[in-house]
Protein backbone atom coordinates (compact mmCIF):
# COMPACT_ATOMS: atom_id res chain seq x y z
CA UNK A 1 0.00 0.00 0.00
CA UNK A 2 3.09 2.39 0.48
CA UNK A 3 2.17 5.39 -1.94
CA UNK A 4 -0.87 3.66 -3.34
CA UNK A 5 -4.10 4.83 -1.94
CA UNK A 6 -6.89 2.13 -1.41
CA UNK A 7 -10.92 2.80 -0.13
CA UNK A 8 -12.05 2.71 2.87
CA UNK A 9 -15.62 1.01 3.86
CA UNK A 10 -17.67 4.20 3.69
CA UNK A 11 -15.50 6.27 1.36
CA UNK A 12 -12.40 8.11 1.50
CA UNK A 13 -9.26 6.56 1.23
CA UNK A 14 -5.99 5.61 2.93
CA UNK A 15 -2.23 5.05 2.27
CA UNK A 16 0.40 4.39 4.03
CA UNK A 17 2.95 6.91 4.07
CA UNK A 18 7.23 6.55 5.32
CA UNK A 19 8.79 9.50 6.96
CA UNK A 20 10.43 10.20 3.54
CA UNK A 21 7.29 10.23 1.38
CA UNK A 22 5.32 12.51 4.27
CA UNK A 23 8.52 15.17 4.27
CA UNK A 24 8.31 15.40 0.70
CA UNK A 25 4.56 15.79 0.32
CA UNK A 26 4.34 18.11 3.00
CA UNK A 27 7.59 20.28 1.42
CA UNK A 28 5.54 20.15 -2.15
CA UNK A 29 2.45 21.22 -0.38
CA UNK A 30 4.31 24.37 1.80
CA UNK A 31 6.55 25.44 -1.57
CA UNK A 32 2.20 25.19 -3.48
CA UNK A 33 0.98 27.67 -0.83
CA UNK A 34 4.10 30.03 -1.14
CA UNK A 35 3.42 29.89 -4.95
CA UNK A 36 -0.40 30.41 -4.98
CA UNK A 37 0.36 33.17 -2.08
CA UNK A 38 -1.59 34.46 0.94
CA UNK A 39 -4.70 35.59 -0.35
CA UNK A 40 -6.36 39.04 -0.14
CA UNK A 41 -7.53 40.17 3.50
CA UNK A 42 -10.72 41.97 2.77
CA UNK A 43 -11.30 44.82 5.27
CA UNK A 44 -11.96 44.57 8.70
CA UNK A 45 -12.45 40.33 7.61
CA UNK A 46 -15.57 41.29 6.60
CA UNK A 47 -17.28 37.95 4.50
CA UNK A 48 -19.51 40.82 2.60
CA UNK A 49 -16.79 42.04 1.30
CA UNK A 50 -15.03 39.50 0.49
CA UNK A 51 -17.61 38.37 -1.73
CA UNK A 52 -17.35 41.56 -4.01
CA UNK A 53 -12.96 41.99 -3.96
CA UNK A 54 -12.24 41.79 -7.46
CA UNK A 55 -9.19 39.94 -8.43
CA UNK A 56 -6.92 40.48 -11.12
CA UNK A 57 -7.69 41.03 -14.44
CA UNK A 58 -4.13 39.69 -16.26
CA UNK A 59 -2.92 36.41 -16.30
CA UNK A 60 0.27 35.83 -13.81
CA UNK A 61 3.55 35.93 -15.61
CA UNK A 62 4.82 32.85 -13.84
CA UNK A 63 4.17 29.75 -15.96
CA UNK A 64 3.61 27.68 -12.81
CA UNK A 65 0.85 30.27 -11.67
CA UNK A 66 -0.16 30.51 -15.36
CA UNK A 67 -1.10 26.61 -15.06
CA UNK A 68 -2.82 26.89 -12.26
CA UNK A 69 -5.03 29.56 -12.87
CA UNK A 70 -5.08 29.34 -16.84
CA UNK A 71 -7.27 32.06 -19.08
CA UNK A 72 -10.61 31.52 -19.93
CA UNK A 73 -11.46 31.43 -23.64
CA UNK A 74 -8.01 30.45 -24.61
CA UNK A 75 -6.60 28.19 -27.21
CA UNK A 76 -4.13 28.19 -30.07
CA UNK A 77 -5.13 32.13 -31.65
CA UNK A 78 -7.12 33.01 -28.73
CA UNK A 79 -4.71 35.77 -27.41
CA UNK A 80 -5.27 37.81 -30.78
CA UNK A 81 -8.52 38.64 -30.34
CA UNK A 82 -9.56 41.42 -28.30
CA UNK A 83 -12.55 40.81 -27.69
CA UNK A 84 -11.47 37.12 -25.66
CA UNK A 85 -8.78 38.68 -24.35
CA UNK A 86 -11.59 41.25 -22.42
CA UNK A 87 -14.02 38.23 -21.80
CA UNK A 88 -10.77 36.12 -20.25
CA UNK A 89 -10.09 38.88 -18.12
CA UNK A 90 -13.55 39.49 -16.78
CA UNK A 91 -13.82 36.25 -16.50
CA UNK A 92 -10.59 36.13 -14.20
CA UNK A 93 -11.37 39.20 -12.27
CA UNK A 94 -14.64 37.65 -10.64
CA UNK A 95 -13.21 33.89 -10.16
CA UNK A 96 -9.55 33.91 -9.68
CA UNK A 97 -9.86 35.15 -6.10
CA UNK A 98 -12.36 32.12 -4.95
CA UNK A 99 -10.15 29.39 -7.32
CA UNK A 100 -6.88 30.71 -5.38
CA UNK A 101 -8.60 30.38 -1.94
CA UNK A 102 -9.89 26.81 -2.77
CA UNK A 103 -6.11 25.59 -3.58
CA UNK A 104 -4.66 27.03 -0.68
CA UNK A 105 -7.32 25.09 1.36
CA UNK A 106 -6.98 21.95 -0.70
CA UNK A 107 -3.07 22.12 -0.13
CA UNK A 108 -3.21 23.70 3.96
CA UNK A 109 -5.76 20.54 4.42
CA UNK A 110 -2.44 18.56 3.04
CA UNK A 111 -0.59 19.60 5.50
CA UNK A 112 -2.72 19.52 8.00
CA UNK A 113 -3.25 15.73 7.58
CA UNK A 114 0.71 14.94 7.09
CA UNK A 115 1.44 16.64 10.64
CA UNK A 116 -1.36 14.60 12.22
CA UNK A 117 0.57 12.04 11.56
CA UNK A 118 3.39 12.74 13.42
CA UNK A 119 7.03 11.57 13.33
CA UNK A 120 7.87 8.06 11.65
CA UNK A 121 5.71 6.44 8.79
CA UNK A 122 1.89 5.97 9.25
CA UNK A 123 -1.30 4.92 7.80
CA UNK A 124 -3.22 8.11 6.51
CA UNK A 125 -7.13 7.90 6.62
CA UNK A 126 -8.82 10.33 4.76
CA UNK A 127 -12.58 11.27 4.31
CA UNK A 128 -14.71 11.68 1.36
CA UNK A 129 -13.83 15.24 1.37
CA UNK A 130 -10.35 15.42 2.97
CA UNK A 131 -9.67 12.90 -0.01
CA UNK A 132 -11.32 15.52 -2.60
CA UNK A 133 -9.09 18.23 -1.11
CA UNK A 134 -6.05 15.70 -1.32
CA UNK A 135 -6.99 15.50 -4.71
CA UNK A 136 -6.96 19.10 -5.84
CA UNK A 137 -3.67 19.50 -4.05
CA UNK A 138 -2.37 16.22 -5.68
CA UNK A 139 -3.69 18.15 -8.88
CA UNK A 140 -2.25 21.29 -8.50
CA UNK A 141 1.59 19.87 -7.25
CA UNK A 142 1.97 18.22 -10.24
CA UNK A 143 0.46 21.17 -12.65
CA UNK A 144 3.15 23.35 -11.09
CA UNK A 145 5.75 20.51 -11.18
CA UNK A 146 5.26 19.93 -14.86
CA UNK A 147 5.16 23.59 -15.90
CA UNK A 148 8.71 24.13 -14.21
CA UNK A 149 9.83 20.67 -16.40
CA UNK A 150 8.07 22.67 -19.74
CA UNK A 151 6.00 19.20 -20.33
CA UNK A 152 3.47 19.29 -23.09
CA UNK A 153 1.35 16.90 -25.01
CA UNK A 154 4.08 16.16 -27.21
CA UNK A 155 4.80 12.26 -26.09
CA UNK A 156 8.54 12.58 -27.83
CA UNK A 157 9.38 15.38 -25.40
CA UNK A 158 7.38 13.83 -22.41
CA UNK A 159 9.72 10.30 -23.19
CA UNK A 160 12.75 12.24 -22.81
CA UNK A 161 12.21 13.52 -19.30
CA UNK A 162 11.31 10.07 -18.53
CA UNK A 163 14.52 8.84 -19.37
CA UNK A 164 16.97 11.33 -17.95
CA UNK A 165 20.27 10.41 -16.40
CA UNK A 166 20.78 10.60 -12.65
CA UNK A 167 22.99 13.55 -13.04
CA UNK A 168 20.44 15.90 -14.89
CA UNK A 169 19.37 18.60 -12.53
CA UNK A 170 15.91 17.77 -13.72
CA UNK A 171 15.23 14.45 -12.14
CA UNK A 172 13.87 14.44 -8.89
CA UNK A 173 11.30 16.91 -10.37
CA UNK A 174 10.61 14.24 -12.59
CA UNK A 175 10.45 11.59 -10.34
CA UNK A 176 8.35 13.61 -7.98
CA UNK A 177 6.42 14.40 -10.77
CA UNK A 178 5.92 10.76 -11.83
CA UNK A 179 5.45 9.68 -8.25
CA UNK A 180 2.35 12.03 -7.73
CA UNK A 181 0.66 10.86 -10.88
CA UNK A 182 0.78 7.82 -9.47
CA UNK A 183 -1.15 9.11 -6.14
CA UNK A 184 -3.45 10.78 -7.87
CA UNK A 185 -3.96 8.01 -10.12
CA UNK A 186 -4.70 5.44 -7.19
CA UNK A 187 -6.84 7.67 -5.05
CA UNK A 188 -8.95 8.25 -7.74
CA UNK A 189 -9.25 4.57 -8.56
CA UNK A 190 -9.92 4.65 -4.79
CA UNK A 191 -12.52 7.13 -4.77
CA UNK A 192 -14.44 5.89 -7.68
CA UNK A 193 -17.33 3.64 -6.95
Amino acid sequence: MAGHFEALPGGGAAVALDEVEISILRSLAVQLLELIGPGEAAADDDPLAALFTDGPSSPPSDPALARLFPDAYGGPGAADDERTRAAAAEFRRFTENDLRARKRDDALAMVRSLDALGSGGAVLELGPDSSRQWLGALNDLRLAIGARLEVSDDDEEASELYTLPDSDPRKPMVMAYLWLGGMQESLIEALMP
